[in-house]
C-alpha cells in the first residue's frame, strides 16, 4: 500500500487531538526527520519536514479536517460578492432560530436582558456546534487530504531529483481561523521574510488550476509560475493576483506567496464546492500528477536560482 493510499484508507478524519496524534505517529514513522512543532493559543502541532532556516521554497498544506456541514461551504475566488451573499444565505436558518427564540423569552419572561442573553448564546451555541464542535466530517479527500497527500508526494520526488533547498510544512488548525500557520509565522518571521510559500489547499476537484500569487511573488516568480504551469488537453490553468481573488487559506499573511487549487467552472465562475460535506470524495489522480510535475519544475528552476 503506497502512502498515498494509507491516508486515503485510514487516516481522512484529524479533527480531534487523538486523531491528529495517530496522523503524526505515522507520519514521523514514514517521514523519521519530521519535527512537531507546537505552540500559539491553541497549542496547534505543526509537522515539518526539511529546513526552514536553509530552505529557498517552503510549501505547505494544512492537515487538520474539519467539522460536517448540511451544505457545502461554496466558494468562488473571483467572485467574492457571491460568496458572501451564498455565507448570508445559509446562516439565514441560525438568524431565524435566535430571533424566534429571542420573542419566546421575552414573552414568555417580560424582560428584555433575559431575552437578549438567551438568544445570543443559542446562537453562538449554535455557531460553535456546526462550525467546531460538531461531528468530524468522514469525507475530506479534497479538502484536505489532497494537499496533504501532494506534500508527500513532493517530498519523494524532490529527494530523488536532488532538489534539496525546500522544506514541506503541515499546518495545523486552518480550519479554525489559520491559527497553526499563524504560529508558524510568527515563529519564522525572519526565516520566511524573503522565501517563496507555496501552499496546497484542495486540488483533487476540478480541471481549472487556479494559482493566487500575491505582488511579491508575482514580482520575484511569476514568469517562472507562467512557463511551469502550461495548459493541457485536460487542465486549464489561471493564474491570478491575491489582490482581486478571494482564497481564505493559509497563504494568507506571508510576505512572498502562492495558493493552489483546482476549480470546476460554470460559465465565467470558477468554484469550489462539496468540501465540508459527506460529498467531498473527488479523487482525481491526473490533477495530482499534473501538480506534481509541475510544481517539481518550477522547485528545482526556483532553488537553482532561475526565478524569472
Amino acid at each position: 500500500m503506497t502512502l498515498s493510499e494509507k491516508i486515503r484508507a485510514s487516516y481522512l478524519v484529524r479533527k480531534t487531538r487523538a486523531q491528529k496524534t495517530a496522523f503524526i505517529d505515522m507520519m514521523q514513522s514514514e517521514f523519521p526527520n519530521m519535527i512537531v512543532e507546537e505552540g500559539g493559543p491553541l497549542k496547534s502541532r505543526n509537522l515539518i519536514v526539511g529546513d526552514v532556516a536553509s530552505a529557498k521554497v517552503v510549501v505547505t498544506a494544512h492537515y487538520d479536517t474539519c467539522t460536517m456541514l448540511p451544505v457545502p461551504n461554496l466558494i468562488m475566488p473571483k467572485n467574492f460578492i457571491l460568496t458572501v451573499l451564498y455565507s448570508l444565505l445559509i446562516a439565514m436558518p441560525i438568524l431565524v432560530i435566535t430571533v424566534g427564540v429571542e420573542i419566546l423569552l421575552r414573552a414568555l419572561t417580560d424582560h428584555f436582558l433575559i431575552a437578549y442573553w438567551g438568544a445570543l448564546a443559542l446562537m453562538l451555541g449554535l455557531c460553535y456546534f456546526l462550525l467546531i464542535g460538531g461531528k468530524a466530517n468522514p469525507s475530506t479527500v479534497n479538502d484536505n487530504t489532497s494537499g496533504v497527500i501532494m506534500l508527500c508526494e513532493l517530498i519523494a520526488r524532490c529527494r530523488e531529483a536532488g532538489v534539496n533547498d525546500v522544506a514541506f510544512v503541515f499546518f495545523d488548525h486552518e480550519e479554525l481561523g489559520l491559527f497553526g500557520s499563524s504560529f508558524f509565522r510568527s515563529k519564522h518571521k525572519k526565516q520566511m521574510k524573503e522565501k517563496l510559500l507555496l501552499n496546497f489547499d484542495c486540488i483533487s476537484d476540478g480541471d481549472h488550476m487556479l494559482l493566487v500569487l500575491n505582488k511579491a511573488a508575482r514580482e520575484r516568480y511569476g514568469a517562472l509560475f507562467k512557463s511551469c504551469f502550461t495548459d493541457t488537453e485536460k487542465k486549464t490553468v489561471h493564474i491570478e493576483h491575491s489582490s482581486h481573488t478571494f482564497y481564505p487559506s493559509d497563504q494568507a499573511g506571508f510576505p512572498i506567496s502562492a495558493a493552489v487549487s483546482a476549480m470546476k467552472k460554470k460559465g465565467r465562475i470558477l468554484y469550489l464546492d462539496r468540501i465540508h460535506t459527506r460529498k467531498d470524495t473527488a479523487w482525481d489522480e491526473e490533477n495530482m500528477t499534473y501538480l506534481a510535475d509541475k510544481t517539481l519544475a518550477l522547485l528545482a528552476a526556483a532553488c537553482g536560482g532561475a526565478e524569472e
